[in-house]
Parts: C-alpha cells; sequence; structure tokens
C-alpha cells in the first residue's frame, strides 16, 4: 500500500477526486492493522476521527478547510484529549480519561487536522527505548529486533510505517528526536515555551517541550505555526509573535556552522554515524558553507546536570499520583500511608520509581546543594557557551545518538548506558534551544543514521529553512 510523505501531496489528491479524507483515513487504519504487530499505538479512535474526517472532507469541498485540512495525525500517550483515554503509558493512569482538550489538540482540530489515536511512549515520557511502557516496547519498522528511540518511540514508528501522515511526541531530552533519528524521519525540538505544555502531562517541567516527528520538513514548518504561539493557560509559553515558519529559498545564502569537536571526536560515536556525518560536513562545505570544529569543553557534565535537575522535578511532578486524587489505588491497604505506598509501588513501573527516588534524594535536606543546586548552575554555565558559540555561528551540528537503534533487551538492564544515549541531545533542552533531527541515509544493515542541527532561541525559521537546504544537498 502507497506511503504518503506530505500535507501537500494528500492535499492535491483530495482536490484531483484521485481520494477523499475518509477513504484515506481508511486506508491508515488498514496498515495500522497491518503493522500492528510494531506496537506503535495504544488506542485507535476509530470512531471520532471518522466523524472528523467526514466533517472536513465537507469543508474542503466547500472551500472552507484549515490549512492542516487533509492531515492524518497521531498524539503521544502524555497529550490530553477531552473525552479519551490519556495514560502516559502507565497502569498508574490506565483507565483515565481526559475531561479536556491540551491545547496543541485544540489548535490542531482548529485547522482541521484527524486524530487518529494516541501512540505508545516510554512511561510517563521516562526512557529513551520505549522499553519501559507498560504496553511493552514498540518495534522499529527497519528492524523489528531494534528498539524505536523513545520515549516518542510510538510516534516515529507511526510515521516512519506509513501508520499517520505526522505525530506529535514531546522532547524533554531528546524524546523526539533520538526516535525519530531510530527511524529515519525528521523530529523537531522547538525553543523552550515556543509551544504551550497545557494539557500535556508532565515529566519536568522546565524542559518539557511538544515537538513533531514529519516525512518532510515543510509539514514541520505548517505544524509549528499552528502549534506555536501565546496561550492564557500556560504562564511559561513565550509571547514571541508566531510568524511564518515555511522553508524560504536559501540559494546563495552561506551559513556558519560549529561542529562540536568533542561529539564527532567521542569513542562512543559509532563509525559509520561519524563517516555519515563528515561526508554531509564535506558537502557543506563544497556549497560553501562555513564549517568549523569548535571545542565544548562542558560535555561531560551534560547527562549529570540533565538527570539531577529532570529526577527533581519528576520527583515533584508525580507526587500527585497517590492513589487519592485520580489514578491506580490499591483497595486493600489499611490506612492512608500503606496506600500511598502500595499505589505507588503497583501503578509505576521500575525506572519511574527509580528517577522519583533520585529527584527526592537530590531535593532533599543535605543534598540540595550540593546536587541540585550545583546541576542549575552548571546549566546556566551550559547555556551560556552555546549562547557565546551562536553569537558567531548560525547553528550548531552535533550526532543525534552515538549508535544506530540499539537490539530490544540489550541495554536496558543497565541505567548507565542507557543515560548515556542521551549525551548529544540533552544539550538542546538544558540550554532551551531548538534543535532538529534530519535523516543521513542508512548503515551497513541498513538502519537509518542522522545529524542534529542546533540554533539561536527562537530561529526555528531559520532551521527549518537550512534543514530543508542540507537535505536537498544530501539528497535525503
Amino acid at each position: 500500500m502507497e506511503k504518503y510523505t506530505s500535507l501537500s501531496e494528500i492535499q492535491g489528491l483530495i482536490a484531483q477526486g484521485a481520494i477523499t479524507l475518509p477513504d484515506l483515513l481508511e486506508h491508515y487504519f488498514i496498515r495500522i492493522t497491518e503493522y500492528e504487530h510494531l506496537n506503535a499505538f495504544n488506542e485507535v479512535f476509530f470512531s471520532s476521527a471518522r466523524e472528523q474526517a467526514a466533517a472536513v472532507q465537507a469543508r474542503m469541498i466547500s472551500g472552507r478547510a484549515g490549512r492542516l485540512a487533509g492531515m492524518v495525525i497521531g498524539i503521544k500517550d502524555n497529550i490530553c484529549y477531552k473525552g479519551h483515554k490519556v495514560t502516559a503509558s502507565s497502569k498508574m493512569l490506565e483507565d483515565f480519561v481526559s475531561p479536556y482538550s491540551s491545547t496543541v489538540v485544540e489548535r490542531l482540530l482548529a485547522e482541521d487536522a484527524v486524530i487518529i489515536g494516541r501512540l505508545n511512549c516510554d512511561e510517563f515520557a521516562m526512557g529513551g527505548s520505549n522499553e519501559t511502557s507498560f504496553y511493552g516496547p514498540v518495534k522499529n519498522a527497519a528492524d523489528h529486533t531494534r528498539v524505536s528511540g523513545g520515549s516518542s518511540g510510538g510516534s516515529a514508528v507511526a510515521v516512519q510505517a506509513g501508520l499517520c501522515l505526522a505525530a506529535l511526541g514531546t522532547d524533554t531530552g531528546g524524546s523526539v528526536r533520538q526516535p525519530a533519528a531510530f527511524c529515519g524521519k525528521i523530529g523537531l525540538k522547538p525553543t523552550y515555551g515556543r509551544i504551550s505544555r497545557y494539557g500535556v502531562i508532565a515529566y519536568a517541567s522546565s524542559f518539557d517541550q511538544v515537538g513533531t516527528i514529519t516525512s518532510c520538513v515543510d509539514d514541520a514548518a505548517l505544524l509549528l505555526e499552528v502549534l506555536a504561539g501565546a496561550d492564557d493557560y500556560d504562564s511559561t509559553v513565550s509571547q514571541v509573535p508566531v510568524g511564518s515558519y515555511l522553508p524560504k529559498p536559501t540559494t546563495g545564502q552561506k551559513r556558519r556552522i560549529a561542529v562540536l569537536r568533542e561529539t564527532i571526536e567521542s569513542e562512543a560515536l559509532d563509525p559509520e554515524i561519524r563517516s555519515a556525518i563528515m561526508r554531509s560536513v564535506d558537502t557543506l562545505k563544497a556549497a560553501g558553507h562555513q564549517v568549523d570544529l569548535v571545542s565544548f569543553d562542558l560535555l561531560d557534565y551534560l547527562v549529570p546536570a540533565y538527570y539531577i535537575l529532570t529526577s527533581a522535578e519528576a520527583s515533584s511532578n508525580l507526587s500527585r499520583y497517590d492513589g487519592v486524587h485520580y489514578g491506580y489505588r490499591n483497595k486493600e491497604a489499611a490506612g492512608l500511608n500503606e496506600l500511598y505506598k502500595r499505589s505507588r509501588a503497583e501503578g509505576f513501573g521500575e525506572e519511574v520509581k527509580k528517577r522519583i527516588m533520585l529527584g527526592t534524594f537530590v531535593l532533599s535536606a543535605g543534598y540540595y546543594d550540593a546536587y541540585y543546586q550545583k546541576a542549575q548552575q552548571v546549566r546556566q554555565m551550559i547555556r551560556k557557551q552555546v549562547d557565546k558559540i551562536l553569537s558567531a555561528y548560525d547553528f550548531i551540528l552535533s550526532p543525534v545518538s552515538p549508535t544506530p537503534a540499539f537490539k530490544i533487551g540489550e541495554n536496558i538492564k543497565d541505567p548507565l548506558v542507557m543515560y548515556m544515549e542521551d549525551i548529544f541531545t540533552v544539550l538542546a533542552p538544558l540550554a532551551g534551544n531548538p534543535a532538529i533531527a534530519l535523516p543521513l541515509g542508512n548503515n551497513s544493515e541498513e538502519l537509518p543514521l542522522s545529524v542534529q542541527f542546533l540554533a539561536k532561541h527562537f530561529d526555528e525559521e531559520g532551521l527549518l529553512s537550512f534543514s530543508r537546504h542540507f537535505l536537498e544537498l544530501t539528497e535525503q
């Protein structure tokens, strides 16, 4: 069956009468059934999606449809959609039905996107392989024995396998970009505060950011235009005006690109990823762009600072799941303290409990200054160094992940190995900058490879325009 790769392609076919939106939706339903073994969806919204498709088709015929008409999109299972379940792939929220919709869902619906279902993810977005999900791991469509990446693994595989046109994920430390890289797709993490977090189940509030996974840059740009902007329900959203993010022609425009030396020369970096990136660097230089190796001597501090801060915030955010307010509740506890303990012990998975305990420890008396406060100081140092590099360069280039997609079960028992998978992605959320993962072909085992570009705060327009130019140069 055909796989569609852009909204413009679909809108053209609908305008020609070659397909209808309800027919397109049924096409995706068939593919979801055919690829059910990938475990990308936690739930498919058959009824509501069919109603939406019929209504949007009528508006398309009358010429009154929104900008996303024709887009069938999935949402990560930590994004609230009124009247639909949202579980964060956790037993803790197994049967929870959201009483309201997130801002991002409201904006998708207002522009006539059709939401096809909720996508599997690591539990409460805590993981880098989609192996911590209560519903089991998502399998990579390129090799079913390998992970999809995480935490937005279901979102990446749904786009990779053609189960929907695009997907929303969330990126706390790389959870959009890393799965997009493992699946050969485009993963965009906007500037922190560019998109409202209202109605998105919180993991680490000063890091969490909704992002997109698509097959083309233009779709990522259009989705950002729709989703970005001020929101009265989220005080952390920026008031910076939303312009047009659709990529502009870059003919004759030469860019300055800083390649982080410590990332490219890292012993942990897979040789085929390094070779692919260096070939792309040569291509950029041949096109007239300035590409320089630049030192970033804080690389070894990224992962420790990230996990101290995010675990501390997780400890605070997840304290609401106590068996009293809502969520999983143990029915045999004899008293309140036992109810708390048993509900949390039974409702949360091992990785979530590990991070809650780590976060509680670094926030405790006697350790707050030694760990949490010091990590905040390191975060400020990181942001200043990134700003300094971007004062002299337009973009920062680095790998997305040290390796291509690894085998399911290969690393999950070793938390240090798993956490170090984030070494190249956590820089952008620590500094709050926008970043994008772009495909770089496949390796000798036909596994997708990728490269990452990071831009100045709120320069998504420049980042997206350069991304399309880069993909044209490298013919991806």
